[in-house]
């Protein structure tokens, strides 16, 4: 939960963590749309190729190197404890899926959470050089350049976009079809980038791990906007989350649940 009284991050940690997120990118763009991308199978069904495992890796040895009393968590390897009170969050490829199938919409996931909650997140979108990150107290920014939630204050006409409808419940998805909301699949981390953009103005995510989500928190409320789980609570634990600009985020919230 993001605490009104927590200090405002450094700036050089958020630039660190773009960096961080930026290099990562740039050596999935070496796999992507390779012919011979080889794509193995979890425990649970899910897509991961070398690139996954690679990023992750890679984002592991960069902040063991600057941070080493940081603890890390990350989809592809076992967590790594730490000492300082701050972890770090993972997704080297969030949309493996779009990633496997050539959609540029893919992205990295970089977050940093103390004491007082996710601190710093960062969505970066490689094949399409995009990269929006926020820092607490500091603002939200895209390719460094301030950005902010829109203004739309109604249901109608409000884009609600999302990673994929077969997790929705049936009867979510026709409350909101029914409701006059346009639907969309810019899913993914690049669905929460277009809310803070202002380009929509509503992500969901029906079901979703930490790693997924843990950037989401600072980046929608440094840019104006809300995020909460489908049941109001605030964080990316909770294993849903919607992102919205503020204005339709109760009224989403009652239509969702019903």
């Amino acid at each position: 939960m993001l605490s009104a009284m927590a200090a405002p991050i450094d700036p050089e940690l958020l630039e660190t963590a773009v960096t961080f997120a930026r290099q990562a990118g740039e050596l999935t763009l070496r796999y992507f749309r390779r012919d011979d991308l080889a794509i193995d199978r979890k425990g649970d069904g899910t897509p991961v190729t070398e690139a996954d495992r690679g990023a992750e890796r890679l984002l592991r040895e960069l902040i063991g190197e600057h941070f080493p009393d940081d603890g890390i968590l990350g989809e592809e390897e076992a967590e790594t404890p730490g000492t300082s009170g701050r972890r770090w969050i993972i997704d080297p490829i969030d949309g493996t899926k779009a990633f496997t199938h050539g959609v540029p919409l893919y992205s990295n996931l970089l977050a940093l959470e103390d004491a007082d909650g996710i601190a710093i997140g960062v969505i970066n979108i490689p094949a399409l050089g995009e990269t929006v990150a926020a820092g607490r107290g500091l603002g939200c920014f895209a390719n460094g350049a301030p950005v902010s939630v829109n203004q739309h204050a109604t249901i109608d006409g409000a884009y609600l976009s999302t990673s994929g409808y077969t997790p929705w419940d049936d009867a979510c998805l026709l409350r909101a079809k029914h409701a006059g909301l346009t639907l969309r699949t810019w899913g993914d981390g690049y669905g929460y980038l277009l809310v803070a953009t202002g380009r929509i103005e509503a992500m969901f995510d029906p079901v979703a791990e930490l790693y997924d989500l843990a950037p989401v928190p600072v980046i929608i409320a440094e840019a104006g906007g809300r995020f909460t789980s489908l049941d109001g609570q605030e964080g990316p634990g909770h294993g849903n989350g919607l992102a919205s600009n503020g204005l339709v985020h109760d009224e989403l919230l009652a239509i969702l649940n019903g």
